[in-house]
This record gives structure tokens, C-alpha cells and sequence, in this order.
């Protein structure tokens, strides 16, 4: 047996062990194969067993046949979402966050069940996906727009006044060198979470003051090189020197990710 086919696999394994519902399904046990052949990111596998596998539970107590299920079908996954106990409960303020997950959790739920239901027709076992997507149609001599199974809501991002954001800095004033020079990073250089966790430090170029993102790093797979402020050179060249005290081996900046068990920094 070849290597990667051991590791496929080990990852079937690890999918049906995480979530026994797939192993009902052969169907959806092999559509989420195919994402791991392909080379998806873990973590992307993750998104797309959990959100289908909310569904076929919701089709196995409901006794559909998640196969020939029918838009109305759908319509039922869809008010159980929006209509599931928050798990903040009667702690949560937001105006829309008293019931029900959120309008993008809910979207991430919904794509996996779409590009099941894709595959599902590609493989000739329907005619057509019952899980609507938007687009654009044309129209008499206009272009119009398709919406969605469920409406995408955009809201504006949080922006921290003058007070919080000094908050903030009170408290990673008093952290470890490899906090501080993460969040300074982070904000820099508007780094994403894994993006930020993966850096390594061949990607830091202190000569001009610039990271190094990787391909496989980010989430829409496109290298890039950003700045980073004079400021946030200091403390990652404190930082720097701290981690050699630590190990001289040339790995990732930070010695712990998220979910590792590294001893930190």
C-alpha cells in the first residue's frame, strides 16, 4: 500500500470515527473522499462533514431518504437551523442572536449540503440540486438576480473606539513576547488566523520589513507579501531572540499554534 493511498484511508477512518453518520451514508462517505484526494485543507473536510452531517441526521430522524430528498426537505434542515436554541442563551444581547445560529453559520452549513447534492447529480443519481444557490439570470434586455435558498446578510465588521481599543493594549501589554508580537502581526498585516499561526521564519524578510504569506496557507490560495510596521519589527526581533533561547531550529515563528500541545513561548 503507497503512502498516500495509507493516508487516505487513515482519513476515511478519522471522518467516520468523528462523525458515525457518514458511515450510513455511502453516498455522502464518498463525497467527502473525493474532497480528501483532491487535497482539501483539513480543516475545509472538517466544515463539510460537520454541515452534512447535521443534515442526514436531521433526514434520519425524520426517515428521508437524504438521496431523493425534495426542496421541502431542505426547507425543514432550514427552520431547524434558524430556529435551534442559541447556545449563549438568554446571555446573548444582539438583536437577531436569540434563537437560531447565525446567518453565516447557516450559510456554511448549507454548502456542503449543496455540493453533496451536485455531486449526487454529476453521478446521475438526480435530476437537479434542491438546495438553491444565488445567481444572476438574464432578463428582457436587464440582468436579474436569483436569490438564494436562504438571504446572505452583510453586516458592517466591529470597529473598537478609541477607549477598547486601549483596553486591548493594557492587556497585551502584560503578555508573553509571542502573544504581543502575534497580535501585532495580526493587526499589521491583517492576518488571518491560520495564515498568522502558520508563519514560518524564512517568511519574515526584517531587511524590508515584510511577511511572506503563503499559497497554502491562505483561504483563497494566493501568495502575497505585506508590511509590517517599525513598531512590531521591535518586538519581533525581541521575540525572535527569546525563540533561539528556545530552539535554533528554523520552523514556525510561533512555537505554539492553536490547538498544539507545544510548550509555548
Amino acid at each position: 500500500m503507497t503512502t498516500d493511498l495509507g493516508d487516505a484511508l487513515s482519513g476515511a477512518t478519522v471522518l467516520r470515527e468523528k462523525w458515525p453518520v457518514l458511515g450510513r451514508h455511502e453516498q455522502a462517505a464518498v463525497w467527502l473522499q473525493i474532497w480528501t484526494d483532491l487535497g482539501r485543507a483539513p480543516r475545509t473536510i472538517d466544515a463539510y462533514a460537520r454541515g452534512l452531517t447535521e443534515y442526514l441526521l436531521m433526514c434520519e430522524r425524520d426517515d428521508i431518504d437524504p438521496v431523493t430528498a425534495s426542496r421541502a426537505h431542505i426547507a425543514l434542515f432550514v427552520r431547524e437551523l434558524t430556529s435551534r436554541p442559541h447556545r449563549r442563551g438568554v446571555n446573548v444581547v444582539a438583536i437577531d442572536s436569540g434563537s437560531g445560529l447565525a446567518n453565516a453559520t447557516i450559510q456554511q452549513r448549507l454548502v456542503p449540503v449543496r455540493l453533496f447534492y451536485d455531486f449526487l447529480v454529476e453521478e446521475g443519481l438526480r435530476e437537479s440540486n434542491p438546495v438553491g444557490r444565488g445567481r444572476y439570470t438574464p432578463g428582457r434586455g436587464t440582468v436579474g438576480q436569483q436569490r438564494g435558498l436562504v438571504p446572505r446578510l452583510t453586516k458592517l465588521p466591529w470597529i473598537p473606539s478609541e477607549q477598547q481599543w486601549l483596553q486591548i493594549l493594557e492587556v497585551a501589554r502584560r503578555e508573553p513576547a509571542r502573544n504581543r508580537v502575534m497580535l501585532a502581526l495580526a493587526y499589521d498585516a491583517a492576518l488571518r488566523r491560520e495564515e498568522l499561526c502558520s508563519l514560518r521564519t524564512d517568511d519574515v524578510d526584517p531587511a524590508h520589513r515584510t511577511l511572506r504569506i503563503r499559497a497554502e496557507t491562505t483561504k483563497n490560495r494566493l501568495e502575497r507579501v505585506v508590511p509590517y510596521s517599525a513598531s512590531t519589527g521591535v518586538l519581533l526581533s525581541q521575540y525572535l531572540a527569546h525563540r533561539a533561547q528556545v530552539s535554533r531550529a528554523r520552523g514556525r515563528c510561533s512555537c505554539r499554534s492553536h490547538g498544539a500541545t507545544t510548550p509555548s513561548c
